[in-house]
Order: C-alpha cells, then sequence, then structure tokens
C-alpha cells in the first residue's frame, strides 16, 4: 500500500516516467542499427559477360534482369579484376586485392593476417543473417566461420523474425561446363550468333556460343524465380538488390584473359523506395553510371549501405551508400597461375583504354589447359590454326605474347588492334606503364614473386605481412628487375647481366626470365650464364635455367637441362609448386622417347605437404607430357 500511495507523490511519479522514457529510448536505440537496416540480396551467375538485353544484346533472352535493370543502376564499367573464378571470388570476399594477399593464383590456398576480418563475418557481428547458396571457392584458409550458413538450401527464410539479412544465390547454369555439354537441343539459333573476330567462323563455335545463350537464358528464368520468392515473402520493399555475373563467358579467350571479354561483366544494383534516403541524389532507378568499378569495390560498398564501418585494410571504395567515395581514374586487372599453366599479366584501363602488361610474353596466350582444352570451340580454332586456316586476329591467342597491349575501347571493343608499338600512343603507353608501376608498389603485388618464394617467405606468417615487409620484399626493386628483364633488354640484352647476379634470388628470377624471352626470340644468349643458374640455390631459377639449355643449348646441354627438369620433379625436398614448374619447362621439349614414357610413369603426384588441389594440377601436367608421348 505504502508502494502504491507513493505514485502521488508528484515528483516519484515524475521520476518514474523519466525512467521508463529513458528505458524505452535505450531500447528504441538498441534496435535500430538492425530494425532500420536494408536486406541484401546478391545474385550471381557464373561465367556471364554483359550478353544480356539491358546491355543491349539483341541476342539475348533475359526478360527478369531487364526488369530489374528499369529499376536498378546499370553500371556500364564493371570489371571482375580477375578473369576467373576463385580469384575474382577471393577479391570479393576480402575487399582486398589477392595479389596483395598472395591468393591471385587460380585455386591455392593462403593465410590472411589475422586482424584481416571477411566483410559476411563484419554483417554478422552487426546483426546481419548472412547465408551463401552455394559456391564458395576462396583461395584462403578458413580460420573462423564466415556464414551462418553456406549450402545449397541456404536462405534468408531461416533468419529470425525481424532479423535483416545479408544473401547470396549463385547460379552456376551458365558455367564453362555448360555451354559445352552434349547431347544439348539449342533455343537460340547458331546461324544468327555474332561471332567475335577473334574466333573463326565454324560451326562448332556458332553452336557453343548459342548454348552459352540459352544457359544465359536458364539463367534468368532462375533469377526470377528467386525475385518471385522476395516478393512471396513480402520483402521486396525493404531489400536491395544486386545482380553481377563472376566474370566473362566460359568461351576461350574470355574466361582467363585480361581483355574485356574475359573482365567485363553486368553489375545491376536495385535500391527500394524505403532506403533511397541511403543513395540520396546519386542516381535515378533505371540509369546507367560509367564509372570505373570493380570487385574490389563490392565489399566496401554493401558495408556501407549497412551502416557498418568499412575497415581500413579495404582497398577498394563504396561506389554507393552513405560512405560513397570518388571513382578512380584507372581499375586494374589481373593474371597469374591458371591451373597448371604459370602466367603473369596485368591490365590497366581508364575510360578510353585498356593497357595489359605480359611478364610472361614467351609464353602462349593459348597455352594448353586441360580442363580449357574439353570445349568444343577451343579444340576447333587450335587445330584449324594449326592447319594455317585462321587470319592474324585469330593466330595471336596461340602464339607468344606482345610483352606489351594498348588497345582504343571505343574504336576497337573486340580488342584486336594492338597500339603499343605505334608511336602515335607513345604518351598513353607511358601514362599507363607509370599507373601500373604506382599500383603494383602501393599495394605490394607479391605477384611479382614466384609463388614458390611467396610460400616460402611466408611459412610462419601470411603472405600479405611479408608484402608490407620490404626487407623480404622490395617491390620497387623487384618490379624494376622485371621491367629490365622483359622489356627493356630486348634492346640492351646487357641489362640481364646484373640481374643474373643480384644476391636476391627473386631479382635472379627475372634475370632467367629475361634469358628464357631471349632465346624463345631467337636472340643468341650466352650458354655460360644458363649453366650458372643450374647451381642456383632456387629450385625455380633451376628449373628456368635447364628449359633454357634443354631447348636451346647444344646437344649436351639439353641433355643436362632435361636431366636436371626431371631431378626437380622426383626431388623429396622440392614444392609442388618447383615440380609444377619443372613440368611446365618439360612440357614444351614435347619429349617422345621411350626414357621419358619410363620416367612419367615413375613420377608420383602425390605430396601430403602440399593441398590435393596443387597434386591435381601436377597430375594434369603429367598427364600432358604423356599425351604427347601417346602421339
Amino acid at each position: 500500500m505504502s508502494d502504491l500511495r507513493s505514485l502521488n507523490d508528484p515528483i516519484r511519479l515524475f521520476m518514474l516516467t523519466l525512467v521508463l522514457l529513458f528505458t524505452h529510448l535505450a531500447y528504441v536505440i538498441a534496435e535500430e542499427p538492425t530494425s532500420k537496416r536494408p536486406n541484401i540480396l546478391w545474385i550471381t551467375s557464373e561465367d556471364t559477360g554483359p550478353q544480356l538485353g539491358c546491355y543491349g544484346d539483341t541476342y539475348a533472352t533475359t526478360p527478369n534482369l531487364d526488369r530489374l535493370a528499369t529499376k536498378s543502376l546499370r553500371v556500364l564499367n564493371c570489371w571482375s579484376n580477375a578473369p576467373v573464378c576463385a580469384p575474382a571470388r577471393t577479391t570479393i570476399i576480402t575487399g582486398m586485392w589477392p595479389t596483395s594477399t598472395g591468393s591471385q593464383n587460380m585455386r591455392s590456398e593462403v593465410r590472411l593476417p589475422n586482424d584481416v576480418i571477411l566483410f559476411p563475418q563484419l554483417l554478422r557481428e552487426a546483426g546481419y543473417y548472412c547465408s551463401n547458396n552455394a559456391k564458395e571457392d576462396y583461395n584462403l584458409i578458413q580460420k573462423e566461420r564466415i556464414w551462418d550458413e553456406s549450402s545449397n538450401k541456404a536462405h534468408w527464410r531461416k533468419r529470425k523474425e525481424g532479423q535483416p539479412f545479408f544473401a547470396v544465390f549463385n547460379s552456376t547454369v551458365s558455367h564453362e561446363s555448360q555451354i559445352r555439354k552434349r547431347p544439348h537441343r539449342a533455343k537460340h539459333d547458331p546461324s544468327k550468333v555474332n561471332v567475335p573476330p577473334y574466333h573463326p567462323d565454324l560451326p562448332e563455335v556458332r553452336r557453343d556460343w548459342a548454348q552459352y545463350y540459352d544457359k544465359v537464358e536458364e539463367m534468368d528464368s532462375q533469377l526470377g524465380e528467386i525475385l518471385d520468392q522476395l516478393e512471396a515473402d513480402g520483402l521486396s520493399d525493404s531489400t536491395i538488390i544486386f545482380y553481377f555475373g563472376d566474370h566473362g563467358s566460359g568461351m576461350p579467350r574470355s574466361k582467363r584473359w585480361l581483355y574485356q571479354s574475359g573482365l567485363h561483366v553486368p553489375l545491376l544494383i536495385h535500391v527500394p523506395s524505403a532506403f533511397q534516403h541511403l543513395v540520396k541524389d546519386q542516381f535515378q532507378a533505371g540509369s546507367t553510371n560509367e564509372d570505373l568499378v570493380g570487385f574490389i569495390d563490392l565489399a566496401p560498398t554493401v558495408l556501407s549501405l549497412a551502416g557498418v564501418e568499412i575497415p581500413k585494410y579495404l582497398q577498394g571504395r563504396a561506389i554507393i551508400g552513405p560512405r560513397r567515395s570518388p571513382p578512380p581514374e584507372f581499375m586494374v586487372g589481373f593474371r597469374d597461375r591458371m591451373d597448371e599453366r604459370y602466367d603473369s599479366s596485368r591490365a590497366v584501363r581508364d575510360t578510353d583504354f585498356h593497357y595489359i602488361r605480359n611478364w610472361l610474353p614467351h609464353r602462349p596466350q593459348g597455352q594448353f589447359i586441360d580442363y580449357m582444352f574439353e570445349t568444343p570451340t577451343t579444340q576447333v580454332w587450335y587445330n584449324t590454326f594449326l592447319n594455317g586456316k585462321t587470319n592474324e586476329a585469330q593466330n595471336v591467342f596461340w602464339k607468344t605474347k606482345a610483352p606489351e597491349e594498348l588497345y582504343d575501347l571505343k574504336q576497337d571493343p573486340h580488342e584486336i588492334r594492338n597500339l603499343a608499338t605505334d608511336p602515335a600512343y607513345g604518351e598513353v603507353l607511358q601514362r599507363m606503364r607509370s599507373r601500373l608501376r604506382d599500383w603494383s608498389i602501393n599495394t605490394a603485388d607479391l605477384g611479382l614473386m614466384h609463388e614458390a618464394d611467396v610460400y616460402r617467405l611466408s611459412r610462419d606468417s601470411s603472405p600479405r605481412e611479408i608484402g608490407l615487409r620490404r626487407d623480404l620484399f622490395p617491390v620497387d626493386e623487384i618490379f624494376d628487375a622485371a621491367d629490365q628483364a622483359m622489356r627493356l633488354s630486348l634492346e640492351r640484352p646487357e641489362l640481364l647481366v646484373p640481374l643474373l647476379r643480384d644476391k636476391r634470388r627473386e631479382i635472379r628470377y627475372w634475370g632467367f626470365q629475361g634469358l628464357l624471352y631471349q632465346a624463345v626470340l631467337g636472340k643468341r644468349i650466352d650458354p655460360v650464364m644458363a649453366r650458372a643458374g643450374l647451381k642456383d640455390e632456387s629450385p625455380i631459377n633451376q628449373a628456368l635455367a635447364a628449359e633454357i639449355l634443354a631447348r636451346y643449348g647444344s646437344e649436351l646441354d639439353r641433355q643436362v637441362g632435361i636431366e636436371t627438369l626431371k631431378k626437380i620433379v622426383t626431388d623429396d625436398t622440392a614444392s609442388l609448386f618447383d615440380k609444377l614448374q619443372a613440368t611446365n619447362g618439360l612440357d614444351f621439349l614435347e619429349l617422345k622417347t621411350p626414357e621419358m614414357k619410363d620416367f612419367l610413369a615413375r613420377v608420383q603426384a602425390k605430396d601430403n605437404r602440399q593441398p590435393a588441389r596443387y597434386q591435381a594440377y601436377l597430375g594434369d601436367m603429367i598427364k600432358r607430357l604423356q599425351s604427347h608421348i601417346a602421339k
């Protein structure tokens, strides 16, 4: 009774009202970060370039994407940064350049620094339910759980009531493997396909392109089903929707290559009216945007829209949202090892020009990759080339590369006229070179070292931490060494001498690559310099020196080179990266001797010290060598 009577006391009643008011306000403030945050839906499709109706392709049948585009921002210049799935997806999930984390090679497993948190984990910490249906394919060793659920059953419907979600749905129906799957009854007429000028106009090529469009149509139907589910759940008005392809089509010279055909992808972003305040004055529904955008920007963009702080280690920018940043002057793409084949190239584009730097120009664009050669177009294109029935634009793919490529994107959208040696474009070329050097140094591009050395140095830490240590990775010196070896030494071969004598194995590496390039071009080389490499502390440098001798030396040098390569392949102390480099070298010899047949039969690709995927790639190379003998 005394407590009830106390409520009649005006002062006590006022104090109680204040307590209740502040309690309510505290509850509202605590709930606001999640209850008023948007849901975010990502729909991605594999191996899908901008061959969509909403991107102006009149051959495409994509009604659901076209309809979504009418109420979305349509980004016209989005790059996947990497032209193949695992490195591209690693860019997305980390928000960092894989070249900065050592995860740029196709299918690798690297560690990240302990302070790097993947952005879905940041969203989960902020109260989001994060689901992934279902592909991951990251080149990372996962320390912690990234998703609330990652499976082919993952769905936003499994979240708690009222909980905001970040849901990813990935369509695989347009993947490279599906455009060559037979039998197949074509819906799109192969005779009406626009065959790009770098492909021979042959029935098999037309059939593959038509099947690609069929698969894109199927993907569009799947996307429509997901959007219907969103509508049925009453979530369309509270969900920001992204759609994008993970890189260019699965056709050869698209997927895996740094041309527009491999890097240019569609990107649609729809923001419903309830969250237009997040992008106020940034764009209108159905509009287009010509800013340079990359997958490096997706993580900070989602965090910006979700109201989550963007970590400083992210290397992209928010393209929309409250934390939107100005667009860059240029965008970068990268390509290093593709499955079992070592290669290395970088691309820089601005609004008008596209520059490609081929760090290993002595390797052909179309190096044999077991998986790629399952596509009929690849097979018929290669055989037509061997028979001398392709034109120059189609021949380029199967020849050694130019060290530099430069294309006018407006005048030459298919990128078949290389302007790098045209004096009229000298200023553009120099500008692109400078941009690449600055970017490589500022981001610590670990691709300037061989994969074997990155792993060797980072055994007790992470590649990113090695990249930030100039005593272990003097990136400016190594970049300049690579430039000296693979460009400047073409006019001044003497520049290779100090590289080959350098105290750093990572710089000697470029000296031996330069020496091999000179030999491939038919220039006279000093075999003494190559022989010295057989005693190098680095098995990678030994392998390069051995390849030079085996391909271009005397008969005695040839035998020594072959035996050295075989020794590396069977050496128990050599890493799988060393062995893979050596088998790459052996492949160019096309040996068909009984001794080689016996040797390959004895070789075991198994090495429990390295991930199984590396063993598979070494196995692919051994099968490739065996195929030479069978022929």
